[in-house]
């Protein structure tokens, strides 16, 4: 199962956030964030939930190496209401995928394997298995059908399968392309690996991974939900048709999720793993460059998908990334390896984009930029915005080449467009860097029906070399 929302940046909202606060469970923990920015971290995942109707979520955030926040926010179980507490555990879906992808780079540091030998080295009948590499199926291009592409269990995944059934359905049929020549996200590239590492290693996938992995991180609330469900102490997996009410999602039969999804944990434990790829403790160097490095296909065009995990950019930082969702949960993992930083957000809910929204709303907040005149050029982006929608600036605060640009007519397009918005209910500084020897501000300004994205480039003295302003919704 794979989603197919986008990441994205939530919507705020102040009524929903007051729902949010009298409607949800909030457990203190200890902290190493400042209490402005943990409130402001509470206050975009209360918003997201309370926009959404996600139960709850369980949130925990990498700085400088380490664990410096956990909390969890909502109801982990409706009935009886029980509050998400940061010790409970959910299933990770997909982002269970690079620890297979890191077993089968152990086994090749080990000299059991390499990415390069083709399938058939180890399952010989399956559809062109001596031209399907191993390093095809983790990088998502070996042209072997997904089995699970719906966001719901069909009939047929409630009940238990063998991996090899699962194989000879999807992995014994032709081809949905040639392999390296496409990317497509498929479950069943997976499966094969995880049968790959069984062989080669000589015992079940997950006590490899125990042994190899877990167990040595400290990883000690991890579990096989695979082969069993998940315990009464933990959250309830939700479903939910359209805008209808909240229900029980199914559990999936047994074996459809081997080495595809099948791995449950804390927040904060999915945080270790995050941090074992920051300082890079249980693969070699050149094993996470292979991890997490974007896999280009046989015409030279980039996949954004390393092995087991997207390779992007966010604001200019390199990210390392995965969704996931089973029957009931979805999460989302990021992983900054130069800022040393993560966020792990895990919900109990299914078919959302709730997990993208709290992490894409936690980011500009945990990377927000020290800058003791953010304040007053906020306030003076604000008061040059108000100026605009009137047609006028003060032009002693803008270079020669700016004041050439607000020309009279581009003064009165600024009006006629920006006049009838109003004050904005929010202007807020979301990033800064430096380009062209400029230091470039971004700004977000909220309206009831609109939201604006304004930019500017400031010289060494303090003058504004341009002011922009464009609608993002």
């Amino acid at each position: 199962m794979r989603r197919i929302f986008s990441s994205m940046f939530c919507s705020f909202s102040s009524a929903a956030l007051i729902v949010a606060l009298t409607s949800t469970g909030l457990t203190q923990t200890p902290s190493t964030l400042p209490p402005e920015l943990r409130q402001k971290i509470d206050q975009a995942a209360h918003e997201v939930l309370a926009n959404t109707g996600v139960p709850s979520a369980s949130v925990a955030i990498v700085k400088d190496g380490k664990i410096a926040y956990l909390q969890g926010y909502g109801d982990a179980r409706i009935e009886p209401r029980t509050p998400a507490r940061p010790e409970m555990r959910y299933s990770i879906g997909s982002v269970s995928k690079q620890f297979t992808a890191t077993a089968i780079l152990l086994l090749q540091e080990q000299g059991k394997l390499s990415l390069d030998d083709k399938v058939a080295k180890f399952i010989p009948d399956l559809t062109r298995a001596n031209e399907v590499s191993i390093h095809e199926l983790l990088s998502q291009t070996s042209g072997y059908q997904d089995y699970w592409p719906q966001d719901y269990v069909p009939p047929l995944m409630l009940q238990p399968i063998t991996t090899d059934r699962i194989l000879d359905r999807w992995a014994r049929k032709p081809l949905d392309f040639d392999p390296g020549t496409k990317w497509q996200y498929s479950n069943t590239n997976y499966a094969i690996a995880g049968v790959i590492v069984e062989k080669v290693s000589g015992m079940p996938l997950v006590d490899f991974l125990h042994k190899n992995i877990f167990d040595p991180l400290g990883m000690k609330t991890v579990i096989n939900t695979d082969q069993a469900s998940l315990a009464d102490a933990d959250p309830t997996g939700y479903l939910r048709y359209a805008l209808g009410p909240l229900r029980p999602a199914p559990k999936e039969g047994k074996g459809w999720l081997f080495a595809i999804a099948e791995l449950t944990m804390t927040a904060s434990d999915l945080a270790r793993w995050d941090i074992s790829i920051i300082d890079q403790t249980v693969l070699k160097p050149a094993s996470y460059k292979e991890l997490g490095t974007e896999v280009l296909l046989k015409n030279g065009v980039g996949t954004r998908y390393g092995l087991g995990v997207y390779v992007t950019s966010d604001s200019g930082r390199r990210v390392l990334s995965h969704d996931g969702e089973v029957s009931g949960f979805t999460a989302q993992n990021n992983v900054y390896p130069d800022e040393r930083s993560a966020i792990v957000v895990l919900t109990n809910q299914d078919a959302v984009s709730a997990p993208q929204q709290i992490a894409s709303a936690i980011a500009p907040l945990l990377f927000a930029v020290t800058d003791p005149e953010k304040t007053r050029k906020a306030e003076q982006a604000r008061s040059i915005f108000a100026g605009l929608q009137h047609g006028k600036i003060d032009r002693s605060l803008f270079t020669d080449d700016a004041n050439s640009y607000f020309s009279e007519s581009a003064l009165k397009d600024f009006a006629h467009g920006l006049a009838p918005l109003g004050t904005p209910s929010a202007f807020m500084q979301t990033r800064q860097a430096f380009r062209g020897g400029m230091l470039l501000r971004v700004y977000e300004a909220r309206f009831a029906q609109k939201i604006l994205q304004v930019w500017t480039f400031e010289t060494p003295d303090g003058k504004l070399e341009q002011f922009q302003v464009a609608a993002i919704e």
